[in-house]
């Protein structure tokens, strides 16, 4: 096993790890040696083909498949130089003050998190479309939600010299998208970060890992040759996720301390439903989400979002088998897209744990409330659909495959939960959160608020697995801010850490 030496290493490289390298960056000028162990690769540019099945399978942790243990969800997240950031949409939400309120962490002020946040929101180069930008499938929403009441919202984006292929959950072929990939990762690296990517990280010790270098088959050569490593820091930022974060803690020694590790996982899981028009509409050309709409995240817990994903996503989305599901995805031009979005509670009893390789498994209920939730969401977007001009709707858990426009005044007959069956609904999460939530003290919590491990003042955490709640808005500007707050915090203890 080869022997390595750092003063700080941090486990990832989206948008915690990406952002804790960077802001820690300036201690590299007083000497200090920092290391990002990312267990993706660093994609060529001419690696972002925008070809689906291909992308899905390079930028995405079993290709974007991971199910939870019962088969009722796909959980996806990016496994690239950049990490999820580089798979997102760019779509850039402070947490709000009264989400903040429901977590409840002792010493985490709603105006210091935002503030930080804001300030990526300069650095990524966030902004609104301007109109002329915006294609038919997210304006269609907009006119929907208007001529309904319902309250809706355009997205700030990161976006910087966007073309509009659409591609960008398969990473931007144009290097448009801010991601930590393009910003806070090269800030970093020219700050003297060392950033080893194909390293993968398969076990935490007392100051110190272990991890596997692997030869690329795809991006740039990583900077270690492949083989076994045994890393050694004083400082380590565990950054690698929510559910990759867990696990790894979950294998160490210091596991038997911590009982909350793993538990309160949260998940904003979503559905996909599609209206139909009467002519062709522009949706795969353009940034796919423009508008949200947050009528009903108060009242029943969802928050609607448009977008357009590709036609295998589209098609697993989609319920039922045969004619009426090939006809839908051969007219993909005339398609609209919706995603809702679920405010999933936090519950003790869904949780990440390890099976025996030491692999991370989640276990994942949905409770009534929540199903209530989603049936409510799709109830909701078929009205938009409608009333945006949609002939048709499609909804995965409807008692039909097709809702024609003339049943629009039975859409809460035809979509109710004795329709909705777990296991036979498509629902996926991108949003992955909790594990390692903040909190007063161990019995309920891992780290405190400034994401240090309780108990362990050499290992800090600075990602998603944080959040005590689901963050009710798309989460990267919240991890970031708070990851800026754990840069802060080691910054500021850095002398007595490294000693």
């Amino acid at each position: 096993m080869i022997e390595k030496s750092y003063d700080i290493i941090v486990i990832g490289s989206g948008a915690g790890g990406g952002t804790v390298a960077k802001e820690l960056a300036p201690l590299c000028q007083d000497g200090r040696r920092i290391a990002v162990l990312e267990w993706g690769p660093k994609f060529k540019e001419e690696e972002f083909t925008g070809r689906e099945v291909e992308m899905a399978g390079r930028l995405f942790v079993e290709s974007g498949g991971m199910l939870t243990a019962d088969g009722t969800m796909t959980l996806a997240m990016g496994r690239a130089y950049g990490g999820s950031t580089v798979v997102y949409t760019g779509t850039s939400i402070t947490i709000p003050e009264t989400t903040l309120g429901r977590w409840n962490v002792p010493g985490l002020d709603w105006a210091d998190l935002v503030g930080r946040s804001q300030k990526y929101m300069a650095e990524n180069n966030v902004h609104l479309l301007p109109s002329e930008a915006i294609n038919d499938n997210n304006r269609l929403f907009q006119e929907g939600c208007q001529k309904l009441g319902y309250s809706v919202e355009q997205f700030p984006i990161n976006l910087k010299g966007c073309l509009g292929s659409g591609l960008c959950n398969l990473g931007c072929p144009n290097a448009a998208k801010q991601g930590t990939h393009r910003v806070q990762l090269p800030a970093a690296e020219a700050g003297g970060v060392e950033v080893i990517t194909n390293c993968r990280v398969e076990s935490i010790e007392e100051r110190a890992v272990t991890a596997r270098v692997t030869a690329a088959e795809w991006g740039q050569p990583a900077a270690w040759e492949p083989g076994d490593y045994r890393v050694t820091a004083p400082i380590i930022v565990l950054a690698a996720g929510s559910i990759h974060s867990s696990a790894l803690l979950l294998k160490s020694r210091f596991a038997a301390g911590l009982p909350a590790l793993g538990r309160w996982f949260t998940a904003h899981p979503a559905l996909i439903l599609v209206g139909q028009h009467e002519r062709p509409i522009s949706n795969f050309h353009g940034h796919p989400k423009s508008f949200f709409c947050d009528e009903f995240m108060e009242s029943h817990g969802f928050l609607l979002e448009t977008c357009m994903y590709f036609p295998f996503v589209t098609a697993k989305s989609l319920s039922g088998f045969g004619a009426d599901h090939s006809a839908l995805m051969t007219d993909m031009r005339r398609l609209q897209m919706i995603l809702v979005l679920a405010m999933d509670a936090a519950d003790r009893d869904n949780r990440i744990t390890i099976d025996d390789a030491g692999g991370p498994v989640v276990h994942y209920r949905f409770g009534e409330r929540l199903v209530e939730s989603l049936v409510q969401s799709m109830r909701a977007s078929a009205r938009i659909f409608f009333a945006a001009g949609a002939k048709r709707v499609h909804a995965p858990a409807a008692a039909k495959f097709f809702i024609e426009d003339h049943e629009a005044e039975r859409i809460d007959d035809l979509i109710s939960r004795r329709d909705f069956k777990l296991g036979k609904v498509s629902i996926a999460s991108a949003h992955l959160m909790g594990g390692l939530r903040m909190g007063a003290g161990p019995a309920d919590s891992v780290t405190d608020a400034w994401g240090q491990v309780h108990g362990l003042p050499w290992l800090f955490v600075a990602d998603a697995g944080l959040f005590p709640r689901c963050s009710e808005v798309n989460p990267y500007l919240t991890i970031m801010g708070l990851a800026d707050r754990v840069a802060e915090r080691i910054r500021d203890r850095a002398a007595e850490l490294l000693a």
